[in-house]
């Protein structure tokens, strides 16, 4: 546990800290709106058949007499089953006969409609351009929207499962690196893709990147941290997901092109890139992986920023090895992805904490990756995600540090699970209702996000601590990809959605208190300092049982 001591000497939470935290958490911020881009970008705009008697002027002079543009709409285009005009069928020929006061709109036969071979007319009042408009992913074609998203989220899950593995190798810096250049250089090119599949895999690769950006951000940050501020740095760090929310409801306000929307929230990335390499790697993980060098001047360069003149001079490569001789050792030992769940300690930690990851993707991408059955107005919906996600993470730092990691994430995950079971009980006409209890939801798995993402630190070692957050967020992205598909149980009970829904992050709360409480306990470096925590938390258990059997 040297590290700890050795921090706290350079400055565990000063202006480094604090330097680092704004240059970290400002991309968070953009990052965000990539993953919601797909609520506007991809918004569905209302659409009917491209007709030549509605779209074509020379067609409409042609006819005889003064007709106005909806009786023009009703001889061509067939009523659908919300008695507005079809989507996705037109008559093959003008049905004057609609024209008839006395005629009903049952006046014509199936046999006299076909598809909308000459392509569509698209609404654009609330957005210019969209994906959907682009490439025509309505009526037959559909089903495309919701296969890009699931391609982003499996872009995500990939992501999750390399990077975690990369930085544990390379280092968490320069993943992170990488990854900024990766997700400006694809986001970029998304906003010129030529074709549908085109579009997909740069989309593709910007979830990749992703991914790696939100595992090695919260990892810097933890592992340069004092154990004091670890829950306010982590806060920070998922506030900026909230603040993110409110941002892409702004942007895309003014924005309403998808492929000018995509580069505006790609192209500040690149930014990102140029002063990452200011970055400073993570010293825990250069001294335990055994460069010394580069940890010495990591150390040093933080000790000089945060003014502590005295210590810059006095850390030497004699002082770290004497400081670190059992923790070097031990890092020394080889750790794969097994060790997370054949090691004492560990198996039961990696499963919990991968199904509270799984929790929290499932549930909340399946019900905030569909703002347009959520609501008419996507923008302030968007908006009101993220505002009422603030005061939820910060409540969730005051219970971090008066309850301890353990109760807030059951209690985190429990009450938004209940929130959402409850809307099973609320009638549909009680919208307003429904409506906040849906938000309330949301926040509550925003709160736990939070939990986890110190939580999850917190367990694991050094060595193995970003492949565990790999692992979680792999989990996370394919609760992401399951739950859209949860919503196909409506057809069986309008119900049945909101009970899967609610019932997994109760569950997973419960099965949470099996964890064991981190609070105010220095971060592990080695597998064996987790061996070690997990016996002092057992004795001073038994401790006080075993006084007690004394004396009786």
């Amino acid at each position: 546990m040297a590290f700890s001591e050795l921090l706290d000497l350079v400055g565990g939470l000063g202006r480094f800290q604090i330097l680092q935290m704004v240059a970290l958490v400002v991309p968070i911020m953009w990052l965000t709106t990539q993953s919601m881009l797909e609520n506007f970008s991809a918004a569905v705009p209302s659409h009917r058949c491209w007709v030549p008697l509605l779209d074509n002027s020379t067609d409409q002079a042609s006819v005889p007499g003064t007709l106005s543009p909806k009786d023009f709409l009703t001889v061509s285009i067939p009523l659908g089953p919300n008695h507005e005009p079809h989507q996705c069928l037109r008559f093959r020929q003008p049905q004057w006969q609609l024209l008839d006061p006395n005629a009903t709109a049952t006046n014509w036969s199936e046999a006299a409609t076909e598809p909308c071979v000459d392509g569509w007319v698209y609404d654009n009042s609330t957005f210019t351009s969209t994906i959907v408009a682009k490439w025509d992913l309505v009526c037959d074609s559909h089903a495309l929207k919701p296969m890009a998203q699931s391609i982003y989220l499996s872009g995500m899950l990939v992501g999750a499962a390399v990077c975690g593995r990369a930085s544990d190798r390379f280092g968490r810096r320069l993943v992170l690196t990488w990854n900024y250049l990766q997700m400006a250089m694809s986001g970029t090119a998304a906003a010129f893709a030529p074709t549908f599949p085109v579009y997909c895999l740069f989309r593709f690769l910007v979830a990749f990147a992703v991914a790696g950006v939100m595992m090695n951000t919260g990892t810097l940050l933890i592992e340069w941290t004092s154990t004091r501020a670890r829950a306010l740095a982590m806060t920070l760090n998922t506030l900026g997901f909230s603040f993110g929310q409110v941002l892409m409801a702004t942007v895309a306000y003014g924005v309403r092109d998808w492929a000018l929307l995509q580069l505006v929230i790609s192209v500040p990335f690149f930014l990102c890139f140029v002063y990452s390499w200011w970055l400073a790697e993570s010293a825990r993980w250069l001294l335990i992986t055994g460069r010394l060098e580069q940890g010495l001047r990591e150390l040093r360069r933080v000790a000089a920023i945060n003014g502590k003149g005295a210590v810059e001079d006095s850390l030497t490569t004699e002082v770290l090895l004497s400081a670190m001789q059992e923790e070097l050792s031990a890092g020394q030992a080889p750790s794969s992805l097994n060790a997370l769940f054949c090691m004492p300690r560990l198996g039961l930690r990696t499963c919990i904490s991968t199904l509270c990851w799984f929790a929290f993707g499932f549930t909340f991408y399946g019900l905030a990756l569909d703002l347009q059955a959520l609501g008419s107005n996507i923008f302030l919906l968007q908006a009101l995600i993220g505002v009422v996600d603030i005061p939820a993470k910060i409540g969730t730092l005051l219970l971090l540090s008066r309850l301890g990691r353990r109760p807030t994430q059951a209690v985190s995950l429990v009450l938004s699970g209940l929130c959402i079971l409850a809307n099973t009980l609320v009638p549909y006409e009680l919208g307003a209702l429904r409506s906040a209890l849906a938000v309330l939801g949301l926040a509550g798995l925003g709160a736990a996000f939070t939990c986890i993402s110190i939580f999850t630190g917190e367990l694991f070692p050094t060595v193995l601590r970003m492949t565990a957050v790999g692992l979680g967020q792999m989990a996370a992205r394919g609760g992401a990809i399951l739950g859209p598909l949860v919503r196909l149980l409506g057809v069986h009970g309008h119900s049945l959605p909101l009970l899967v829904y609610g019932a997994v992050p109760v569950l997973s709360g419960l099965v949470a208190l099996l964890l064991p409480e981190t609070q105010s306990l220095p971060l592990p470096d080695t597998i064996q300092d987790v061996q070690n925590q997990a016996k002092k938390s057992t004795q001073s258990t038994l401790g006080p049982m075993v006084l007690k059997s004394t004396h009786l």
